[in-house]
């Protein structure tokens, strides 16, 4: 069977790490990427080899600095089975009518809005609401991280209300943009916060509110969690059930802090000491009067990696069992620790 060929518009945080994890897979290839300036990201990804496409008004600047285009975006799309759009926030709503003009299949992230396609996805939770569709969006970093947690809790004990509050990063390490510098900042200042609602577009039954704070750091998100349950559990009884997830890892071993989970990425060699994992701290998982209790840590540049791998195999009908593809897609990328 011949592989399904991917396009990656926008190789930036997001779509940099997608293109190396297509690479990975058997089923699948990568055509090419999409840059809109000749930066170090064009550099790196003309060395790994990825045939770079750029507007069709900019190919003459990459050409003056010595690289060689494979054409317009709008050739690489033409060219793509499937196109991974990683491009900004709010900028890959502006791709759509390029992407029905061709006919091809395209998946967004999470920080385009909901109305962007009909399904939002995670692997767990709504996978075979994908199969063969044409339009994805694969929810945001945290909203991922809360699926992965709450979908298990649920189908196991059921989930009778959520609470969540959300420190967020307040930029990436590369980004050097974004603050605050010096401030804690109530992001949004008026509740809920987006993720809540986000949820919801996977699992429409939760009852769930959730409120963020943006902090001074660049690492992780933390997520502090109070879920009600249906049916009784204890604290043993979670830590197998998140111990048994696909996508979970129980973080131990004196690790406290944010970074010195990143810094544990770095010691396993993890490919920009990326966690895909949600990382949650194990002793901090308790249940007290039928409410369950406890920190994970949500590393916001590589989470939604292997979901989006899954939204390929997904729409492309390469395969309908879920937790098979989320097999695959975690062997060829290492994910388990």
């Amino acid at each position: 069977m011949s592989k399904v060929k991917v396009a990656i518009n926008g190789y930036g945080t997001i779509g940099k790490r997608v293109a190396d994890a297509v690479s990975l897979q058997d089923d699948m290839e990568i055509i090419g990427i999409s840059k809109t300036r000749p930066n170090f990201e064009a550099k790196t990804a003309a060395l790994k080899g990825y045939n770079i496409y750029a507007p069709a008004d900019k190919i003459d600047s990459f050409k003056n600095d010595g690289y060689t285009v494979a054409g317009s975006i709008e050739d690489m799309i033409k060219e793509a089975d499937i196109v991974v759009d990683c491009t900004p926030g709010k900028v890959g709503v502006s791709n759509k009518a390029l992407y029905e003009k061709e006919g091809v299949k395209a998946i967004w992230q999470g920080g385009e809005s909901k109305d962007i396609a009909p399904i939002s996805f995670n692997s767990e939770a709504n996978y075979s609401e994908a199969i063969d569709a044409d339009y994805v969006r694969v929810v945001s970093c945290n909203t991922t991280g809360l699926c992965r947690v709450i979908y298990p809790l649920d189908q196991k004990y059921g989930v009778e209300k959520v609470r969540v509050t959300i420190v967020r990063r307040g930029g990436d390490p590369g980004d050097i943009k974004s603050g605050p510098i010096d401030a804690l900042v109530l992001d949004p200042i008026k509740l809920p916060s987006h993720h809540g609602p986000d949820v919801k577009t996977i699992m429409p039954h939760i009852n769930i509110t959730s409120a963020a704070i943006k902090a001074p750091t660049s690492f992780m998100h933390l997520h502090v969690l109070n879920i009600k349950l249906k049916n009784e559990c204890n604290a043993e009884d979670v830590k197998s059930l998140f111990a048994s997830r696909p996508r979970i890892q129980m973080i131990a071993d004196g690790i406290s802090a944010t970074a010195q989970i990143i810094e544990f990425g770095r010691d396993l060699g993890r490919p920009r000491n990326d966690m895909w994992e949600n990382c949650v701290f194990k002793e901090s998982v308790s249940v007290d009067d039928g409410e369950l209790y406890f920190f994970q840590a949500i590393h916001q540049e590589s989470d939604v990696i292997p979901e989006n791998i899954d939204a390929i195999r997904a729409m492309m009908s390469l395969e309908k069992d879920n937790l098979k593809s989320i097999e695959k897609t975690n062997k060829a990328m290492g994910i388990g620790i």
